[in-house]
């Protein structure tokens, strides 16, 4: 898209929504002039217009916590971007990982499930324990117990997919998918950690296609 496209607010300004490239999580709004925004495609990562310093501002340049852009949009009227980013650590000046993080309500019938979600979740029950709780049990009997559970929920998946139960293989997944982000709890690994893993992964076999095809000509 030509960036002389782009609607630019009289201040020459356009509000840009940064988005979490794996989370979908809202991390932060900012706001690009056409330098910033320049800047932001050269250097394939974040650079804003500061409204209250009147100035350049690289998301990371003092706190390190970097945000690699992977695409930016325009809407339909070309007067918002939504950036959608690889981040190298919390968005927000306070340390949360999105500034988004003061609930101003939520309809108890309608919650959004994320990975996210659960790990916080999982991760609240080790550090404030809860009397009754499944999870803080599993934290109190330690690593073997843990893993020991891993283990056992591992099988059961095998066993469903053996039996061809597609149901019943969804139902012991997630079962094994819980026990797992509480080892990874436990042992102080982040879904981060493992989405920078998957991801190295994915341009490694992306690199083998490429090269297999390049080979068969």
């Amino acid at each position: 898209m030509d960036l002389d496209s782009l609607r630019f607010d009289e201040k020459g300004l356009i509000p840009a929504v940064v988005v979490d490239a794996h989370s979908k999580k809202v991390l932060t709004v900012a706001y690009m002039n056409r330098e910033s925004l320049e800047i932001s495609i050269r250097e394939r990562r974040t650079c804003f217009w500061s409204r209250s310093r009147r100035e350049l501002w690289r998301k990371g340049e003092t706190s390190g916590n970097v945000q690699h852009i992977v695409s930016i949009t325009a809407d339909c009227d070309r007067d918002a971007l939504t950036v959608l980013v690889e981040k190298d650590g919390p968005a927000c000046h306070t340390g949360e990982d999105s500034c988004f993080f003061n609930t101003v309500w939520e309809n108890d019938e309608l919650h959004e499930f994320s990975l996210d979600g659960l790990m916080e979740l999982i991760s609240g029950r080790k550090t404030e324990k809860k009397e009754g709780s499944y999870t803080t049990y599993l934290f109190e009997k330690g690593l073997d117990k843990i893993l020991k559970k891993v283990g056992e929920e591992s099988t059961e998946v095998i066993v469903a997919a053996k039996n061809n139960d597609n149901g019943e293989t969804i139902y012991e997944i997630a079962d094994l998918t819980y026990h797992v982000m509480v080892l990874m709890i436990e042992m102080g690994i982040s879904l981060e950690d493992i989405r920078r893993e998957l991801a190295s992964r994915h341009v490694i076999d992306k690199k083998t296609k490429q090269e297999t095809s390049t080979a068969a000509k």
